[in-house]
């Protein structure tokens, strides 16, 4: 299905260990208040050294107001987000694929991540990021996906300051988050439902 693409590349001026722990503690911060639960799925290390993830994340999807008079309004505000990662620590990357599960046929955002450490370069990390965007609402497929380009780019703005907020946290003497933590409500006051499969 054709629809909207994104390719972006940023140098993050810090080593990738730092950039690789920061993106597992990146969650809450001030910049994302859209980002509501993260909960590990699966995780495990394979007999090659890498480590494999699988985490839902439960975002909210605030549509814009065309969008409302169009869509029914007890659509579900809540986007439920699959992300795949690999840790491949022999070659320092860290690769990662996210994907929405539901409110698919309305909008498809697929998104993969590389983040790669340089050899010649150890205090930087090179982040390549690519997005796909497509929608199958007959006649209104343009429109959705050129809203969904514009809130992508906005979103990864915010993506990368709150990156950037973990990092300055690995420096500060508090940071000392759980990392055996399995589930983090990251709003308390709301209230969200997890679809029945997720995989």
């Amino acid at each position: 299905m054709m629809g909207k693409y994104f390719f972006s590349e940023t140098d993050i001026k810090s080593a990738w260990d730092q950039v690789l722990t920061a993106f597992w503690q990146r969650y809450p911060n001030p910049y994302s208040a859209h980002v509501l639960t993260e909960d590990v799925l699966f995780r495990e290390v394979t007999p090659d050294n890498l480590l494999l993830s699988r985490r839902l994340l439960t975002k909210t999807n605030r549509l814009p107001r065309w969008a409302e008079r169009v869509f029914p309004g007890n659509l579900s505000r809540s986007v439920y987000i699959i992300e795949d990662s690999v840790v491949d620590l022999g070659n320092r990357s860290l690769t990662t694929l996210t994907w929405n599960v539901n409110h698919a046929k309305l909008m498809r955002v697929v998104e993969r991540c590389v983040f790669a450490g340089e050899q010649d370069r150890p205090v930087w990390t090179r982040l390549t990021r690519e997005a796909w965007i497509s929608s199958g609402v007959f006649g209104l497929s343009r429109p959705i996906q050129e809203f969904g380009l514009a809130r992508f780019k906005s979103n990864q703005t915010k993506a990368m300051k709150g990156l950037e907020h973990a990092l300055s946290n690995l420096k500060a003497p508090s940071a000392c988050p759980d990392s055996a933590e399995k589930h983090k409500n990251l709003n308390s006051t709301s209230k969200t439902q997890k679809p029945q499969q997720y995989i």
